[in-house]
C-alpha cells in the first residue's frame, strides 16, 4: 500500500504544470446544492459538487497561475492532478483529470500581510468546480 506523502503532489492547469507555485492542493467533494434531487441521487446519499481547492504563490508575470486566473475567470480548462508524483499512473498511484470552471475568489489577490522572512511569499486560494466527477487514470503520462 502507497500512503500519500506531503511533498509529491503534482498539478496541471491545461497542457502547464504549477506544482512549483503550489502549496495545498486537494480534490474534494460537497452536497450539491439542488432544487431538485432525483431518487437516483438521494439513493446514492444526495448528488455532489466536486472541486479543487488550491493555495498558491502570486507571481503576476505572464505563464503563472496568478496569471492564468486572472486572465480567464468563467472559463472551462482540464486539469491533472497527481498525488504520488510518478511519471506513469498505475492502479496503486492513479492520476486524478477533469474540466473545472475557473473561478475567480473572494479575498486577497494582490499583496496581503507582511512577513520578515526573505523567502515568504504572498499567496491566493481558489476553489474551481469540476464539471463532474474527476476521473481516476491509471495508465498514462503526467
Amino acid at each position: 500500500m502507497a500512503h500519500l506523502g506531503t511533498r509529491f503532489l503534482k498539478v496541471k492547469v491545461g497542457s502547464t504544470e504549477y506544482t512549483s507555485s503550489v502549496s495545498e492542493c486537494a480534490v474534494g467533494s460537497d452536497p450539491a446544492d439542488s432544487d431538485f434531487t432525483s431518487y437516483t441521487d438521494a439513493a446514492a446519499g444526495g448528488s455532489r459538487e466536486w472541486f479543487l481547492r488550491f493555495i498558491a504563490a502570486q507571481d503576476l508575470a505572464t505563464g503563472s497561475l496568478w496569471r492564468y486566473l486572472w486572465d480567464n475567470p468563467g472559463t472551462s480548462v482540464a486539469v491533472k492532478v497527481n498525488p504520488y508524483g510518478n511519471t506513469t499512473a498505475s492502479t496503486s498511484e492513479p492520476h486524478y483529470s477533469g474540466n473545472v470552471t475557473v473561478i475567480m475568489p473572494d479575498g486577497d489577490l494582490i499583496g496581503g500581510a507582511a512577513n520578515s522572512s526573505t523567502t515568504a511569499k504572498q499567496t491566493f486560494e481558489c476553489r474551481w468546480v469540476f464539471a463532474a466527477k474527476p476521473t481516476e487514470l491509471t495508465t498514462g503520462s503526467f
